[in-house]
């Protein structure tokens, strides 16, 4: 008995330890890791280059944007959960790690809603389902109607394997009967290569990735995966108006820690980053790239990720989708 309430004692006073050390040694204490799952250029990685210098500001320490590509996204999502720097790295979360990613294996890499706290979320961007000009189609009927036309079964590209862009097409494709064929690239930026080369005409892919090329006439959105229209692409219908809103899917960026982010450090980041949305520069810079902002509290976000999560789920084994 007086051995075990020894140990109880030294374990209590290692917890008491542990908090005191917390106390002096305030998070963050030295540069921060945000991590993005995806290559340089697309919408995660515009967003995260957009917030990374004003939230260095509000934190008083280097917000540094690392690129951790690969793996379905689960070698960024891993990698933040193996970090051992007291929580200075972070994921830029999104739909393919948190809602996608995980059940594109047998045996899933971690859990997304129990192996990390959901601290912020940043907004959300639509996703587009995109032709090159040379493709008959202007509407979605339009669209619907040249797949089943082609007589063959239609490749339509994505931002690679286990993507929201790939599984909206499945989502798309089975819930229209349609017989395609899915094309993962390595990043939005070769398959659009590949648009422009006339080797692939249809995609699904983030409207921040495609606006550019859009707004140049390089290539044509027929309609936008969200509940209401972007300020970035006002002309552009939603799947909401054409009458098909089991296509709604929309993907959001948050910033998530691993779980056991401290209480004290999950309050001054959401705290940093709601100041930060506030300002009317970055919201507009935001809204440029496609992203519609939205405040939310960490218990608001981690709700919205378990809805995502229940969202997406049956949708993904559905695909046959594997990593």
């Amino acid at each position: 008995m007086i051995a075990r309430r020894q140990i109880l004692g030294m374990a209590a006073a290692a917890s008491l330890a542990g908090k005191a050390a917390w106390a002096q040694t305030a998070w963050p204490s030295r540069s921060v890791k945000l991590v993005v799952t995806f290559p340089p250029g697309g919408a995660s990685d515009a967003a995260a280059r957009v917030i990374a210098g004003p939230l260095s500001e509000k934190l008083g320490q280097t917000i540094i944007v690392d690129n951790k590509p690969g793996g379905g996204t689960t070698i960024g999502a891993n990698a933040v959960l193996q970090a051992k720097d007291e929580f200075h790295t972070l994921m830029l979360s999104n739909s393919a790690p948190i809602s996608i990613a995980p059940y594109l294996f047998d045996k899933p890499p971690y859990d997304p809603i129990k192996d990390f706290a959901h601290v912020v979320y940043v907004g959300s961007v639509a996703n587009a389902f995109v032709v090159r000009p040379a493709v008959p189609a202007k509407t979605m009927p339009e669209l619907i109607a040249w797949i089943k036309g082609q007589g063959k079964s239609v490749p339509f590209g994505s931002g690679g394997q286990g993507s929201i862009g790939h599984i909206i097409g499945e989502m798309f494709k089975g819930e229209l009967g349609l017989s395609m064929e899915h094309i993962g690239y390595r990043g939005a930026a070769p398959m659009f290569q590949d648009m422009m080369a006339g080797q692939l005409d249809f995609a699904v892919v983030t409207l921040t990735e495609v606006l550019p090329l859009a707004r140049d006439g390089k290539l044509r959105m027929i309609a936008l995966t969200s509940t209401q229209k972007a300020p970035s692409a006002p002309d552009v219908p939603t799947v909401i108006e054409l009458g098909y809103p089991k296509l709604v899917a929309e993907n959001f960026v948050g910033i998530s820690a691993p779980a056991g982010f401290p209480a004290e450090a999950q309050a001054k980041l959401h705290k940093a980053m709601s100041e930060v949305l506030a300002d009317a520069k970055i919201v507009e810079r935001l809204g440029d790239l496609g992203f519609v902002t939205k405040p939310m509290s960490p218990a608001e976000f981690t709700a919205f990720v378990a809805a995502q999560v229940r969202t997406f789920q049956t949708p993904v084994k559905a695909s046959g989708a594997k990593l």
